[in-house]
């Protein structure tokens, strides 16, 4: 069952990425660590942490049309190690490796995501500024909230139609899509409960 958890989220990555974005990271390392939590698996955690790890994300200015802003920073590789820990129990061989994760040097991104917290009620909604993408180029929004909530993201374009959507049940949204041209593209952020909570918004 682990490697088939592991095998699943490793397949949502892009066929045309040989390396994933950093977006694509953030996204990844939040379903393994979801995976494991609910697995109980300090394994699956540990990897998902090792992945967050590699991360450099960086607090941008854009604030939601409406909404609230909120504190804070997406969720981090110690945080995800702390949970791993909690799950290993007296394993001390898993100990070791959370460990050894710990003290692990990381290469990091050279310019990593850029990430702004918003605060949403549940049933609210949020609504970003117009945001600029180029044509050709494969564009990422994803959002990420810590609380057991629903998150979902629309991105529309300058005329209002809808390009992309991530409306599962789950507190992670992920959206990917090639513009034919550049242009401005709107993101909404809709908080469908069961409770309020912080979240990160991460574009490339």
């Amino acid at each position: 069952m682990r490697r088939f958890l592991l095998a699943t989220a490793l397949m949502t990555l892009p066929a045309w990425a040989e390396t994933p974005s950093p977006v694509k990271v953030a996204e990844l390392s939040a379903r393994l660590y979801a995976a494991g939590m609910e697995a109980g698996d300090p394994l699956l955690v540990l990897s998902a942490a090792k992945l967050r790890k590699e991360l450099a994300p960086v607090a941008g200015d854009r604030a939601a049309v409406e909404g609230v802003a909120g504190e804070g920073a997406p969720l981090g590789w110690e945080e995800m190690l702390a949970s791993a820990e909690a799950l290993a129990a007296d394993d001390a061989a898993l100990l070791g490796l959370i460990e050894d994760a710990k003290v692990e040097a990381t290469k990091g991104v050279a310019s990593g995501p850029v990430y702004n917290i918003g605060s949403l009620s549940n049933g609210k909604g949020d609504t970003y500024p117009p945001i600029e993408f180029r044509g050709g180029e494969y564009a990422e929004v994803y959002v990420e909230a810590k609380a057991a909530t629903n998150l979902n993201l629309g991105v529309y374009d300058d005329k209002g139609r809808l390009v992309c959507s991530d409306t599962d049940i789950s507190p992670i949204a992920y959206c990917g899509w090639t513009p034919a041209t550049g242009g401005s593209f709107t993101l909404k952020v809709d908080n469908k409960g069961p409770v309020g909570a912080d979240y990160a918004l991460m574009t490339n």
